[in-house]
C-alpha cells in the first residue's frame, strides 16, 4: 500500500498542501492553473437525450493537464446567445457541473479539480436563478442584514448547481449616473457601499474561517479600483483620481470586503495613473496585499490583459507585465496563456507564477473540493424569492409627495401608464438570465393584484421606452381624464435582446438608437432627462388636471424636472427585480410604507455633474442658471406620515486626540456590536479602554455619544433611517469635504411614538485620511450631524483637541436606542 500524497492529506494544513503539490507541477501545469480562457457555455451541447462536452473542452484541459477555472458554465443571457431551450436548468446543473469536474479530475495527472465561475451580480445568472433587485436597488433599503441573507440563499442555489465562485459587483461607485453600469453600484457613497460589501462577504461566504462551507460560495468582489470614476461616465475609460480620492472615496467598499475576508477582487478595466489596474503593482500588491494583508486571489477581468499588449509590446511581456503586477487569474484573454514563455525567456520568475497558482490552489482546498469534487444529487437550493421581493419593497423611495394622492383608495377608477408599466424584462437589469414564462409581475399585475373590491384598472402604454413618438398620447389623455387618478410608470431598460450586439467581453454595443436597452454594460447616457416621448406622456396626462403618481423604474438616477404643482407624488424603484411589481403596488395602495431612501443624489441636469453629496466643501454657489444642489439628495426618502427631528446632543461636547487610535493605526475593521449600523467605520460601540498612541494611557472617560430625539408626528407607522453624519470644520491636514455619512439606524415608530437614537462617535467617525495616506484622528472643530437625509442634519459642534481634555461634570452616560411613547 502506498502512502497518498500529503496535499490529498485533509487533516493537513492548506499552506502544506499547496507546497507539496506545487513541488510536484511541471511548468505548463502550473500556467494551466492560472488560466480560464474558456467561455463556459462552450464546453457543452444539448443533445436529444441532455448535455455532453464539447471536443473543444476536452482539447482545452488536454493543452494543460489541466484546468484552473471555467467561466460561466451555466450563463444564459443574449450575449452568450444560451436559451431557455439550450441552456442548463436548476435540474440539471450539479449534472453537467460533475461532468466537466469529473474529466478534468479524472482525465489528468494530477487530478486538480477546476473552479466552476458564475455571475451573481443579484442572483445566479443561469436559467432558473433566483434574481434579486439590482444593487442600486438594494442600497435603497439602507438595510444590509437583509441583503446579508439574501446573499447567502444565492450562494447556496449557485453551491446546489455546483458552481463555486460568485462574480459580485461591489466596489463601483455611482459618483457619475451618465455611466451604464450605475445599476450595478450600492449607491456614491463609500461608507454605505462597505456596510452593503461587508454584509455580501458574509452572506455568500459565510462565518470566517479557513473552510468556506458546501452551501456557500467563495466571492470575487468586482471592481477594482475606481471604475465608477471614469471620466464623462464612459465605460472602461481613464480615470483622473488622485491617490487621496482613491483612497478616500474608492477603497473604502474593498478594504471592507477584504477585512471581511473575501476570496478574491476582480481587477477593474480603468488606468489609474497611468497603469491599468490590472498591471497596477501599487494597487494590487502594494495597498491589497502589502498594507491591507490580503491574501487571495485577483482575477483579471474579461480580455483585460489583452489591452496590455498596447503597453508591454506582445502577449507574452503583457502577461509578465500582469502577473509581477499582482494578477493571479485571466479571464478568456491571450495573454497568461503564453505565461511558460515569459518565465523561461525571463521576463518574470518562476516563483512569481508559483505564488499566483498558490492562491488558486488554497481556493480550492478552502472550498473542500479536493475531498468533495462533486455535486451530487442534491436537489436545487430554494432561491431567495420571497426576499427578493422584501428587498424590492423596503427599496421603493417616495421622492416627492403632496400627502393627498398616495396612498391609492379602494373604489377609484386607476389609469395605468407608460413603457415600464406593463413589463416584467424592463425591470430585472442587466446580467440576467432569461426568465421562465409566467415569472415575476409587472407594475400593472401588482396593482390588479393588489387593487380593492370595486377598483377599476384600465391601461395604456402611453408611449415608446425610447423616442418622440406621440401617436399613442390621445388614448393615455383620454383614459387618464376619465379616471379618479393616473400611475405613470416611467424609466429606463437594461433589458439585452436578442439583437443588441455585444463586444468579445459581453458588453453592449450601443449607438445611436438606443433601442430597448438605456442603461446596463456599455449603454453610457450624455443626456439624463427621461426620453422625449416619455416627458411627452407626463406632460400630457399632468394638464388633464387628474392626480398623477409616477414612478421611476430604473437604473440610474434620471435627471428630473421640477414635478411640483404638476404630479401628487413621485416614488423610484430601481430595477426592483421579477416581483418589484407587487412591491410597487403594495406602496401605492400603503399595503406598505415607503421606507426607501436614497443611495445617489438626483440631479436636475446632466449639465451640473457631478452632483454627488460628499465633494470637497469649497463653498461653490452653483451655475448662474441653475442650483449646483441636487434636485433629491443623497439619503432623502419621505414617508406617508410625518416624523419631527430634535437637535442632536452630544455627551462631551471636547476630547482629547490620544483617546483615539493616533497615527499608523487602521480604524476601517469591523467593530464589535451596533449601536446604529456603524460597523466597520464608526457609528457603533468601540472599546475605548486600552493605551493609546505610543503606550500612552487613554484618558478615563466614556467614549462621545451622539443621541438624537425621533418622533412620529403622524397617524401612520414609520420606520424610519437615522443618518450620522461628520463635517470637518477646522484643522486636518487635508481640505475637508462637505459632509460624510458615518452612521445609520433604522427605527420604527407608531404613531405618536419617540425613539432616542444614539450613535457612538468613535474614531472610525473622525477619522480622514492624512498625509501618510492612512486614516487617523487630528485634531480641529467638528460638527456631528444627524438628520433624515444629508440635506436636512441638524449638527453640533465637537473640539477634538492635541492633548486630552477635563472631564467634564454630568456627562450623559453613553446608551443604546431608548424609546418613549
Amino acid at each position: 500500500m502506498t502512502d497518498a500524497p500529503l496535499f490529498r492529506d485533509p487533516a493537513a494544513p492548506v499552506a502544506a498542501r499547496v507546497r507539496d503539490l506545487l513541488g510536484r507541477m511541471t511548468l505548463n501545469e502550473k500556467v494551466g492553473q492560472v488560466n480560464q480562457r474558456m467561455y463556459g457555455w462552450d464546453a457543452y451541447e444539448r443533445t436529444a437525450t441532455g448535455h455532453r462536452l464539447t471536443e473543444a473542452f476536452r482539447a482545452e484541459v488536454a493543452a494543460y493537464d489541466g484546468m484552473g477555472a471555467l467561466y460561466g458554465l451555466q450563463r444564459a443571457d443574449a450575449w452568450s446567445g444560451v436559451t431557455a431551450e439550450s441552456g442548463i436548468g436548476a435540474a440539471e446543473g450539479a449534472r453537467v457541473s460533475d461532468a466537466v469536474q469529473r474529466h478534468v479530475v479524472e482525465r489528468t495527472r494530477l487530478g486538480i479539480p477546476v473552479l466552476l465561475v458564475e455571475e451573481m451580480p443579484h442572483g445566479l445568472q443561469a436559467l432558473d436563478g433566483t434574481l434579486l433587485p439590482v444593487n442600486l436597488a438594494v442600497g435603497a433599503t439602507w438595510n444590509p442584514e437583509l441583503y446579508e441573507e439574501a446573499a447567502a440563499l444565492a450562494a447556496a442555489q449557485l453551491r446546489s448547481r455546483g458552481g463555486h465562485v460568485a462574480l459580485v459587483s461591489a466596489l463601483d461607485l455611482v459618483r457619475d449616473p451618465r455611466w451604464g453600469r450605475a445599476e450595478e453600484c450600492f449607491g456614491e457613497d463609500p461608507y454605505l457601499a462597505a456596510r452593503f460589501t461587508e454584509a455580501l462577504v458574509r452572506g455568500v461566504q459565510g462565518p470566517p474561517g479557513e473552510r468556506i462551507g458546501r452551501d456557500r460560495a467563495a466571492v470575487v468582489l468586482k471592481h477594482f479600483a475606481g471604475q465608477g470614476a471614469a471620466v464623462g461616465g464612459r465605460n472602461s475609460a481613464a480615470t483622473e483620481l488622485g491617490l487621496r480620492e482613491l483612497r478616500e472615496i474608492h477603497l473604502e467598499a474593498a478594504e471592507a470586503g477584504v477585512r471581511a475576508g473575501a476570496a478574491g477582487v476582480m481587477a477593474a478595466y480603468n488606468e489609474f495613473d497611468g497603469l491599468p489596474c490590472a498591471a497596477n503593482r501599487d494597487l494590487l500588491t502594494g495597498i491589497l496585499r502589502e498594507t491591507w494583508g490580503f491574501t487571495g486571489l485577483v482575477m483579471a477581468d474579461g480580455l483585460a490583459l489583452d489591452r496590455l499588449v498596447r503597453l508591454a509590446g506582445d502577449p507574452v511581456a503583457a502577461g509578465a507585465m500582469a502577473l509581477a503586477a499582482g494578477t493571479d487569474l485571466s479571464l478568456w484573454d491571450g495573454c497568461f496563456p503564453r505565461l511558460a514563455e515569459a518565465v523561461e525567456g525571463g521576463l518574470v520568475d518562476e516563483a512569481v507564477l508559483d505564488a499566483a497558482v498558490g492562491r488558486v490552489l488554497t481556493l480550492k482546498f478552502r472550498l473542500g473540493l479536493f475531498e468533495r469534487p462533486y455535486t451530487g444529487d442534491r436537489p436545487p437550493a430554494a432561491g431567495p424569492e420571497r426576499l427578493s421581493e422584501r428587498i424590492a419593497r423596503e427599496s421603493v423611495t417616495l421622492l416627492a409627495h403632496d400627502r393627498v394622492t398616495l396612498p391609492l383608495t379602494g373604489g377609484a377608477r386607476i389609469a395605468v401608464l407608460g413603457p415600464n408599466a406593463d413589463s416584467v424584462p424592463q425591470q430585472i437589469g442587466d446580467y440576467t438570465a432569461p426568465q421562465r414564462p409566467g415569472t415575476g409581475a409587472s407594475v400593472l399585475d401588482g396593482l390588479r393584484a393588489a387593487a380593492p373590491a370595486g377598483t377599476e384598472i384600465v391601461y395604456a402604454r402611453g408611449c415608446g421606452l425610447v423616442g418622440g413618438d406621440r401617436s399613442a398620447l390621445p388614448e393615455a389623455v383620454a383614459l387618464t381624464a376619465g379616471a379618479d387618478v393616473a400611475v405613470v410608470v416611467l424609466g429606463g431598460s437594461s433589458a439585452r435582446a436578442a439583437e443588441t450586439h455585444f463586444d468579445a467581453n459581453g458588453a453592449a454595443v450601443v449607438t445611436g438608437d438606443p433601442g430597448g436597452m438605456t442603461c446596463g454594460e456599455g449603454v453610457d447616457l450624455a443626456d439624463l432627462s427621461l426620453p422625449e416621448g416619455q416627458s411627452a406622456l407626463l406632460d400630457a396626462v399632468a394638464a388633464t388636471g387628474t392626480p398623477v403618481a409616477v414612478v421611476l423604474v430604473q437604473g440610474r438616477p434620471h435627471a428630473l424636472p421640477d414635478l411640483a404643482g404638476r404630479v401628487g407624488a413621485v416614488l423610484s424603484a430601481w430595477y426592483p427585480g421579477p416581483w418589484g411589481g407587487r412591491a410597487v403596488a403594495d406602496v401605492l395602495f400603503g399595503v406598505a410604507e415607503p421606507v426607501g431612501r436614497l443611495p445617489v443624489s438626483v440631479p436636475r441636469s446632466a449639465a451640473q455633474l457631478p452632483v454627488f453629496y460628499n465633494g470637497k466643501d469649497h463653498g461653490y454657489r452653483g451655475y448662474v442658471d441653475q442650483p449646483a444642489t441636487a434636485r433629491h439628495a443623497f439619503g432623502h426618502g419621505l414617508t406617508y406620515s410625518s416624523v419631527e427631528y430634535g437637535v442632536p446632543r452630544l455627551s462631551r461636547s471636547a476630547v482629547g486626540v490620544a483617546e483615539f487610535a493616533g497615527e499608523g493605526r487602521a480604524v476601517t475593521a469591523p467593530a464589535e456590536g451596533g449601536g446604529g449600523y456603524g460597523r466597520g467605520l464608526g457609528g457603533g460601540p468601540q472599546r475605548n479602554d486600552g493605551p493609546g498612541a505610543g503606550g500612552v494611557p487613554r484618558p478615563v472617560h466614556g467614549p462621545v455619544v451622539c443621541s438624537v430625539e425621533v418622533r412620529n408626528t403622524g397617524e401612520r407607522p414609520v420606520r424610519e433611517t437615522v443618518q450620522l453624519y461628520v463635517r470637518r470644520v477646522l484643522g486636518g491636514s487635508s481640505w475637508p469635504r462637505v459632509r460624510e455619512l458615518r452612521g445609520f439606524e433604522r427605527v420604527a415608530l407608531a404613531p405618536g411614538e419617540r425613539a432616542e437614537v444614539s450613535f457612538t462617535v468613535d474614531e472610525g467617525v473622525l477619522a480622514s485620511v492624512s498625509r501618510s495616506g492612512r486614516r487617523v484622528v487630528e485634531p480641529g472643530e467638528f460638527v456631528i450631524e444627524a438628520g433624515p437625509s444629508s440635506d436636512r442634519a441638524q449638527g453640533v459642534p465637537l473640539t477634538v483637541r492635541a492633548s486630552p481634555p477635563e472631564a467634564v461634570p454630568g456627562a450623559e452616560a453613553p446608551g443604546s436606542s431608548r424609546r418613549s411613547p
